[in-house]
């Protein structure tokens, strides 16, 4: 029955076309779909998780960035770097804000970084300096293009001018970037002497962050210290949690289309080769055969449709980053198990319906209309 769904198929190959590539396209939908978002979800954490550190220390009770507020005295510098375990420590400044480019306001997470900072700048730089002087910033290579931004221009942060120094790669998303300028500045801009927002460490070689946070946390009064990988997964959450009806909305309309053409374009396809199922039972096939094939032939037409609809995501994928857009599209593996098991399931659906007409189909009218 295999051999047959796969002749079946190829028989014709325009109808093998627009079968095949309904299909792809409407998985193509859905992947893209959920690629897109899987992206944003990313890149919302992208300066966590490029930071270099291991440890993020912010005050009581503060667990993210997104929305949130730390304030931190410059003592606790001090008191975490005796912390056993502990190697390096770099406080940083930080308040979301907006970059004014001419007419443009692109919102940006505002990093203010000390000077010679190890780790907690940028960590990919296009063209020019890796670290923002007084009166300088260094600002996303995308943003600015979009912009018509060079190094050498002026933006303004915070109400104030600041010199283009920089230009840094993949710190930009569908929603913000992150912006750097020096901790000079910032403090002078909000008037946050004498304080920081938080604090990133770094821990010797062998030691556990784990452990190590729980130490800081014991020896430092009122603050909250967190892995990067427990504070980045907070920061995913709570943008997640402020999105969550918008994204679920969007997704499930998109796959619930991308669904209906794919059901669609298989059951338009199964019906079209009434004739050769009237005369395969006219040659003695029973229905049973003939249900195999028609399940094989759309299980078959959805797994090449996959394939296709896969590999132009993923050629999406590797695309759009070239182009300058600030979009990115991740494929992940819950994805392609949600869409791959959800499509087989709709594949058999579909190929089951036309199964009645197919079973009650009388060999002797196939013939009468030839």
């Amino acid at each position: 029955m295999t051999r047959l769904a796969f002749r079946n198929l190829f028989q014709n190959k325009i109808r093998m076309v627009i079968s095949v590539g309904g299909v792809a396209l409407a998985l193509m939908l859905i992947l893209s779909l959920d690629a897109i978002f899987t992206g944003v979800e990313q890149r919302i954490t992208v300066y966590i998780d490029n930071s270099g550190a291991d440890i993020f220390v912010s005050q009581s009770d503060v667990r993210n960035m997104h929305m949130a507020s730390s304030s931190l005295p410059d003592s606790v510098t001090r008191i975490v770097k005796a912390v056993p375990g502990v190697a390096k420590v770099t406080p940083i400044s930080y308040i979301s804000n907006y970059v004014v480019m001419g007419d443009e306001r692109n919102l940006a997470y505002i990093i203010g970084l000390p000077d010679m900072a190890e780790f907690g700048g940028p960590w990919k730089i296009s063209s020019g300096g890796s670290l923002p002087e007084e009166g300088e910033a260094i600002i996303d290579r995308a943003i600015a293009e979009k912009s018509g931004v060079h190094l050498g221009d002026e933006v303004k942060i915070l109400g104030e001018e600041f010199e283009v120094a920089g230009l840094a790669e993949e710190t930009s998303s569908l929603v913000n970037s992150v912006a750097f300028i020096s901790m000079d500045d910032f403090a002078e801009l909000r008037g946050n002497y004498d304080t920081f927002s938080f604090l990133l460490v770094k821990v010797k070689e062998g030691v556990s962050p784990q452990d190590t946070a729980k130490r800081i946390e014991a020896w430092v009064r009122d603050v909250t210290a967190q892995t990067t990988e427990a504070f980045s997964n907070q920061e995913r959450k709570v943008v997640k949690d402020m999105s969550t009806d918008v994204i679920t909305i969007m997704n499930l309309i998109g796959f619930l289309i991308g669904l209906a053409v794919m059901a669609l374009t298989v059951y338009t396809a199964t019906l079209a080769r009434r004739p050769e199922y009237g005369v395969l039972k006219a040659l003695g096939a029973r229905n049973g055969h003939l249900y195999r094939a028609v399940l094989a032939q759309a299980l078959i037409s959805v797994a090449i449709g996959f394939a296709v609809g896969l590999a132009i995501t993923l050629l999406l994928s590797a695309i759009i980053p070239r182009l300058g857009l600030s979009m990115v599209l991740q494929v992940s593996s819950a994805s392609l198990l949600k869409v791959g098991g959800l499509s087989l399931v709709i594949a058999g659906i579909s190929a089951v319906l036309p199964i009645r007409q197919i079973s009650g189909l009388d060999p002797a009218v196939v013939f009468r209309s030839k």
